[in-house]
């Protein structure tokens, strides 16, 4: 009686509440099934290629119950509802077990049937929400399956849940958790598979020894060939294949993988272009295949919409998305960092920076960045630093622009793959330390190409995305300058080079740590061309320079794109003053040379060392450093800087902490802190403000 009595409760709620809305029949269901994977159309109707459409879910095509193994049927009811056959809709023997055991137990148990299940893959609103079901929920969904049991075949019922259901991380349906897991067709599936995919439709995400002492314990229902060590090892290979699995995101692939997709789908590709990009890349790749560069991938983007034009995934040869995969950035970042320090005016782009041999202190020990080729060049403009990516400017600029404001843009232009915090890839930053993705790269360079307004792109028609401002307009019209400038870039690349269109373009180039990585990413007026090449396994190239790696192929693109029309230089915005500027000593010619408002000036004199005015150059005014959490507090250390420092001494809120001559290890303590460099009378003759924050730790003075 314990048991019927919840039961005879639940049955008498169920009839007080109202009928729900109207199940939709089997074929309906079947007619709303849409395969993640389908033919791919460019924008004009042409077919492409195939293309992941669905990013959130992986789904092949329906599967007919004929054509699932009948050893998963088994299982699943085994494992989910053995009276499947008898009841109608609600187990009530099940229903009263479980409304005791909520009671008066302290393991709550549910008692939904498949067809219930069924019920809240249709109906949304009938899913669990973080805190589980409402009453209401449960009790409509018990209405809609009676509802379902009233018009459905038992047969019916099974197909659909099998299709509907969720299996493991993005997988949905027996087609794709079949092919993703087993890499067989649903028809294949043996008792140990069946019982391995049973056990996780409760617990889709449980860890996999959990899923393999289930599955074992099901298999021996099923009185499966395996035994509980087989399965084991058959359910780690099977969610280990899941797990490496690239994680989903905005994918073209070189044909169909799954089922048959429904019907063609509309793209913003145009196959002309996803063709010559194709072919231009496999072209130049095999000009290579000396020097160890077997793979690449190719992106173009339409500046104006954020339409994606061109997606050349990889060179036909891989699984592997190369424009979503996160590799190095190399020097592609610079423009983003120089953008930053003209936007706070802290540099100009006449500004000479010092690019001599730089030694930087940090937890691990010093950093010393070096250029491209080794060599030193005394002072250069930021025009040459950026066009001719030298690295020591770049790391000085950084330190000057602070580490967590340029980490903390590059977020913002939406390279979310940079997931540590900014100290964890410190002042390597400022040299592309950081893993993005070609997708990300190039739309930061449209970006820029917009004049600071940043949107998300698409691959597939839509109204454009809304924008916002990211960047500065004035900032991002002097570096697309000083990127189309081919005298400022000649010190490296020379004035010939295959960065030198016949027409106006804005481009960089940039080379990873170890040679692993060789992007060219540029824009005109009309398109933006992101290229990587180098090999997804991480092994080097071997002597591939900025200019014939990726740049090749980038230059081909962006040819072809303009081959009926050149590309125009884009009209400065307001705020900016056009000037003549010398240098002395003449370290660079004079030229002429933008600025922003209040900024300009006609002469760049190099003063002496000995004549510098008194500075802190390290920190910054207005710099927040973050305390590290993983590094002791007794070893962990900021490096206070000053220039023109002889003679004088740092004084931190009120304390003296030594002389300035030299750089001066700190221990950081959290708060706002007064830095100030003093002379032997005690006057301050510079000061800057800073914070540091952070978990509030042990620490000395």
């Amino acid at each position: 009686m314990k048991r019927l009595l919840p039961a005879i409760l639940f049955v008498a709620l169920l009839a007080a509440r109202a009928a729900p809305a109207a199940v939709p029949s089997p074929a309906e269901v079947r007619a709303a099934w849409r395969s993640s994977d389908a033919q791919l159309l460019d924008r004009h109707g042409k077919p492409v290629e195939a293309v992941r459409v669905e990013l959130r879910v992986r789904r092949g095509a329906w599967v007919a119950l004929a054509d699932i193994s009948p050893a998963l049927g088994m299982a699943v009811l085994q494992a989910e509802d053995q009276r499947f056959m008898e009841h109608g809709g609600v187990d009530l023997l099940a229903a009263g077990q479980a409304a005791w055991d909520n009671l008066f137990h302290a393991h709550p148990r549910g008692a939904s049937t498949i067809t219930m299940q069924l019920a809240a893959l249709l109906d949304p609103r009938l899913r669990a929400g973080a805190g589980g079901r409402s009453w209401t929920q449960k009790w409509d969904q018990a209405l809609a399956a009676r509802e379902i049991e009233a018009s459905w075949t038992k047969q019916q019922i099974l197909e659909a849940y099998l299709n509907l259901v969720h299996w493991r991380g993005e997988l949905q349906g027996i087609g794709a958790a079949s092919q993703g897991l087993f890499g067989k067709a649903p028809s294949g599936l043996t008792r140990g598979e069946a019982a391995i995919l049973a056990s996780l439709l409760r617990a889709p995400a449980a860890q996999v020894r959990a899923v393999a002492r289930r599955a074992c314990l099901l298999a021996r229902e099923l009185h499966a060939d395996d035994d509980c060590a087989s399965i084991a090892w058959q359910t780690e290979v099977a969610l280990g294949r899941q797990a490496q699995e690239r994680p989903g995101g905005q994918t073209l692939r070189a044909a169909l993988g799954g089922g048959a997709a429904p019907g063609p789908v509309r793209s913003t590709l145009d196959a002309g272009l996803q063709q010559f990009a194709r072919d231009a890349l496999r072209r130049h790749l095999a000009a290579l295949a000396g020097r160890n560069v077997n793979q690449g991938a190719a992106v173009v983007i339409d500046n104006a919409s954020g339409e994606i034009l061109a997606w050349v995934a990889n060179a036909g040869d891989s699984e592997v998305d190369g424009v979503t995969a996160p590799r190095q950035a190399g020097s592609t970042l610079k423009p983003f960092l120089y953008e930053l320090a003209l936007e706070r005016q802290l540099l100009t782009a006449a500004s000479l920076l010092d690019d001599s041999p730089l030694d930087v202190a940090t937890a691990g020990g010093l950093y010393i960045p070096q250029n491209y080729d080794r060599q030193f060049k005394g002072y250069a403009s930021v025009r040459t630093s950026l066009a001719s990516s030298l690295n020591v400017p770049a790391v000085r600029t950084l330190m000057l622009a602070g580490l967590d404001r340029f980490y903390e843009r590059l977020r913002l232009l939406g390279m979310d793959s940079l997931r540590e915090d900014s100290a964890w890839y410190g002042y390597s930053l400022a040299l592309g330390s950081g893993d993005v993705s070609l997708l990300a790269l190039a739309n930061a360079y449209r970006t820029l190409a917009n004049g600071g307004m940043h949107s998300a792109v698409t691959l597939l028609p839509r109204a454009p995305a809304p924008a916002q401002r990211v960047l500065d307009a004035r900032a991002s019209y002097i570096v697309g300058d000083i990127l189309a400038d081919r005298a400022a870039r000649s010190m490296t690349f020379g004035l010939s080079n295959e960065l030198a269109t016949g027409f106006w373009s804005a481009v960089k180039t940039g080379t990873s740590k170890d040679m692993r990585d060789n992007w060219c990413v540029g824009y005109s007026d009309r398109y933006t061309v992101g290229v990587w090449v180098g090999n997804f396994d991480g092994n080097a190239m071997w002597d591939v320079s900025g200019v014939s790696g990726a740049a090749p192929v980038w230059r081909d693109v962006m040819d072809y794109l303009h081959r009926d029309r050149p590309s125009r230089m884009p009209a400065p915005p307001p705020g900016l003053v056009r000037r003549d500027v010398a240098f002395r000593p003449a370290v660079e010619p004079p030229r002429p040379e933008w600025f922003m408002a209040g900024t300009d000036t006609a002469l760049v004199e190099l003063v002496a060392p000995a004549e510098r005015s008194a500075a802190i150059v390290y920190p910054v005014d207005g710099s927040i450093l973050a305390a590290d959490p993983d590094i002791p507090a007794a070893s962990e250390r900021v490096m206070l800087q000053a220039q023109a420092g002889q003679g004088l001494s740092f004084r931190l809120d009120g304390e003296t902490l030594g002389p300035a001559g030299r750089q001066l290890a700190w221990q950081p303590r959290l708060g706002e802190h007064l830095l100030e460099l003093v002379d032997e009378q005690g006057r301050s003759r510079a000061a800057v403000r800073f914070e540091v924050r952070g978990q509030a730790r042990g620490g000395g003075p």
